[in-house]
């Protein structure tokens, strides 16, 4: 075959993992003798080909990538365009509608809604959108008139800061896209309310992949006294305070979120019963040595980012439960989670059973849980289930 600069060939037996639904091409898996990546430019469509030749659908590549296509469609010829994006938004709408009454949600899950390299969070009127990709980037512009015809919002908010970005070789920038993006907005979440900055919070501003859990947390708080570490802006801890916690303790390292913990605790008139402490966790917890609490959450930020990071973000997952298990009282409820794709189940688990043996402790499995509905897991894909939480009941032989 010639070289075309709209055809990518595979390597032979390099289709299977796509045939069974992924979307990901490895630079490593295209046979660049007969279709060399240096020849196409970031973000261009091409049809992507088996190596006997086969049509396997229309990608978007990135040569500068270790991931270096990404399929958008098993139709040969798809193009980006309006209506592409608003019939999958439309069909994304329709699943988070049937779950939320109210529009605070996840709209866009990447590659598990059939949009790679698209993030949409929604905030009532306003959107938080997040672009990873080269190929999502060059028809940006496209995307958000689809969004504009879908959902309808008064604002929209690049929150285009994601360090995969860098990858793919694209600037960084946080920028307004429609309207007049407001300060703050209020999330809405098991009848409470929560400030939220869109600007300056982290990544696309709530976390809405562990809302399920949250409120599942609040079942076993009743009459407790409650921890909660990498509280963020107090989702849980809050929470628990709402549902009859006698007192809660939220733990962060970040000023900005231990003021916004104050004001969402002020905001649902629950500032008796909530306590800040700003800190490194593991410092902060260490200082609590001596005091006990009934229920403790742990849910930090991933300490596995990257396949380098596994040993380490091991023993960071380790550390900081064995820390919540020394601080619980005897018959204690802990909440753990991890969002590390890298860290799989079975593994946490292992963990989690290391840090019961080296603190003396016992525990039962109660509940385990995953991210919510409005980041649905793609069957083919193990990336996007990522989030695993677990309910513990920790006691002393």
């Amino acid at each position: 075959m010639n070289e075309y600069s709209d055809v990518l060939q595979l390597k032979k037996n390099e289709d299977r993992r796509l045939r069974a639904g992924h979307l990901w091409v490895y630079s490593n898996e295209v046979d660049t003798k007969v279709t060399p990546l240096v020849d196409l430019a970031p973000g261009s469509l091409v049809t992507l080909l088996a190596h006997n030749g086969k049509p396997l659908g229309t990608a978007y590549v990135n040569p500068h990538s270790l991931i270096c296509a990404r399929l958008i469609s098993n139709q040969i010829g798809q193009l980006l365009d309006r209506d592409y994006f608003v019939q999958r938004l439309q069909r994304a709408l329709r699943l988070r509608e049937r779950f939320y009454p109210k529009p605070y949600y996840r709209l866009v899950f990447a590659e598990a809604d059939g949009l790679p390299g698209l993030v949409i969070d929604r905030y009532a009127g306003v959107c938080v959108v997040q672009v990873t990709t080269a190929g999502m980037e060059q028809v940006r512009e496209v995307l958000l008139e689809a969004l504009l015809e879908v959902v309808r919002p008064t604002a929209v908010l690049w929150r285009n800061d994601s360090s995969a970005r860098q990858q793919e070789g694209l600037e960084t920038y946080v920028e307004p896209a429609l309207g007049e993006v407001p300060k703050y907005v209020e999330v809405e979440e098991g009848g409470l309310r929560f400030r939220v900055s869109l600007l300056e919070g982290q990544k696309t501003g709530w976390f809405y992949d562990q809302r399920d859990n949250r409120l599942r947390l609040r079942e076993y708080v009743r009459g407790a006294n409650v921890l909660d570490v990498f509280a963020y802006l107090g989702g849980w801890g809050i929470g628990a305070a709402a549902a009859g916690a006698d007192a809660v303790t939220c733990i962060d390292a970040s000023a900005p979120a231990c003021a916004g913990i104050r004001a969402n605790a002020e905001l649902n008139g629950l500032s008796d019963k909530v306590t800040v402490l700003q800190g490194d966790a593991f410092e902060v917890m260490k200082s609590l040595r001596g005091q006990h609490f009934e229920v403790i959450n742990v849910d930090p930020p991933a300490f596995i980012k990257r396949r380098k990071d596994v040993k380490a973000g091991q023993q960071a997952y380790r550390r900081i439960n064995e820390q919540a298990m020394q601080l619980l009282g005897d018959d204690g409820i802990l909440v753990t989670s991890s969002c590390s794709h890298h860290l799989h189940e079975d593994a946490y688990l292992r963990l989690l059973a290391q840090a019961a043996s080296n603190t003396g402790h016992q525990y039962q499995i109660l509940e385990q849980r995953y991210q919510g509905p409005d980041h649905p897991v793609h069957p083919a894909i193990a990336e996007t289930r990522y989030l695993k939480t677990f309910i513990l009941r920790v006691f002393r032989p």
